[in-house]
């Protein structure tokens, strides 16, 4: 037996059986379960704890104004907001320990607000019609979402749909019994790098700063790791970030789908963490394994890391505008930022040789930086390439000297 609750979201008005089935699996399980309609027009079978009216009034709005919005988009946007407000109080107020919604397209879109508005390591899942479609944009996705398709149940309880129902009952469940949430009993630092065939400073950095007494968390920089590294950020929930793998702001700005999202590289800064930066990976721009190369960037230097990820290179004016991006966003901050150039190599394939090698394009880059990375940004420049030791070294001694200076402050009193 198990004492977790785990909240039950969906339009209990159209989707009453299915919804009610995951509560009796749930409930079989030995889990608790709360229960909230997110239904505009309709009612449940039978009360559920949350109504669709306390929904409503909970996002600042009425089933009313809902109604006369005009159309389901509207109205559904009026319900998310609700959900969002609701699910954040009672997750404060301990009521529940994971959380599974049911739906088509419309309550996917509720769905999807809802599981961003909660912490990290709160079970989060969705039970969709579109589960995994290309229709769902990276940055509506939460760091720690999970999805299963809603396979033949559109309408109606079926034996097929059960086997999708039953399986989020049991994973929303047992992840609630399982997770470990992130308790932050030690000052956090987060770090974003990419696979060590690429970039292998986390190799050197992260045992010296758990030796320091540092817990280190590493993001990837392929789109959702970066994502989560700002979520965790925009909460204060580092005491000082290495932001050293930055493909994701230059795929941002290629249109890339490989992205972080708009807010990457900033919620650092306007959480006042302290923030050392280097370019890794900026003069890259990746996209996914099944995307065709756009013809633009088909006669640029070309590296193919596996069937999920190729990347070609920027050419010297984009790399100038990657340049001012990022200072542009750094310089927002309310923290110190320390920004360091390896002026012989900005990750592994752009040595001499290799498929990213472009010196030309690389030096103008460099020249960007040395104008750009100014007041209020600290600016340092060695002569080494960003996999070397020399550059571990120098983020150590930056880092070292924040700590001695009281910049980097323990995550409590930051808090």
């Amino acid at each position: 037996m198990t004492n977790k609750t785990i909240l039950i979201v969906g339009t209990y008005d159209t989707k009453n059986d299915e919804l009610q089935y995951m509560a009796e699996r749930i409930g079989a399980l030995g889990g608790g379960v709360l229960t909230m309609d997110i239904s505009v027009l309709g009612d449940p079978q039978t009360p559920t704890d949350l109504s669709k009216h306390q929904v409503a009034e909970a996002g600042g709005s009425s089933i009313q104004q809902a109604i006369d919005s005009g159309d389901e988009n509207s109205a559904m946007q009026i319900m998310a907001a609700g959900a969002c407000a609701l699910a954040k109080q009672l997750h404060a107020d301990g009521k529940f320990d994971g959380i599974v919604f049911l739906g088509g397209t419309m309550g996917t879109d509720c769905a999807l607000d809802v599981c961003q508005a909660l912490p990290l390591g709160v079970p989060k899942y969705v039970v969709s019609t579109v589960s995994f479609s290309s229709l769902i944009p990276p940055d509506r996705l939460s760091a720690d979402i999970q999805m299963i398709l809603w396979a033949g149940g559109l309408y109606g309880l079926n034996s097929v749909c059960k086997a999708s129902l039953s399986q989020a009952a049991g994973a929303v469940l047992g992840a609630a019994q399982a997770v470990e949430a992130p308790v932050g009993d030690k000052p956090t630092v987060g770090m974003t790098s990419l696979g060590s065939s690429c970039l292998k400073y986390m190799k050197l950095l992260k045992p010296a700063l758990e030796q320091r007494g540092y817990e280190v968390a590493i993001f990837h920089a392929t789109g959702m790791g970066g994502m989560a590294y700002e979520s965790i950020a925009a909460n204060g929930g580092f005491v000082c970030v290495m932001d050293f793998a930055l493909p994701e702001l230059g795929n941002l700005l290629a249109g890339s789908v490989v992205n972080g999202g708009e807010d990457r590289m900033l919620n650092a800064g306007r959480a006042g963490i302290p923030q050392i930066v280097a370019p890794g990976c900026l003069d890259l721009i990746d996209f996914a394994g099944w995307q065709e190369i756009p013809e633009r960037y088909q006669d640029r230097p070309f590296h193919a890391h596996n069937r999920l990820i190729k990347s070609s290179g920027l050419n010297a004016e984009e790399r100038r505008e990657t340049a001012r991006e990022a200072a542009k966003r750094l310089k927002t901050a309310t923290a110190p930022v320390h920004v360091i150039l390896t002026n012989e190599g900005i990750e592994e394939w752009d040595r001499p040789g290799d498929v990213a090698y472009d010196p030309e394009a690389f030096a103008e880059f460099c020249d960007e930086m040395r104008q750009v990375m100014n007041d209020p940004i600290e600016f340092s420049e060695l002569n080494c390439h960003i996999n070397d030791q020399a550059f571990a070294e120098k983020a150590l001694e930056i880092f070292d000297n924040w700590v001695a200076d009281g910049t980097i402050k323990p995550l409590a009193a930051q808090s």
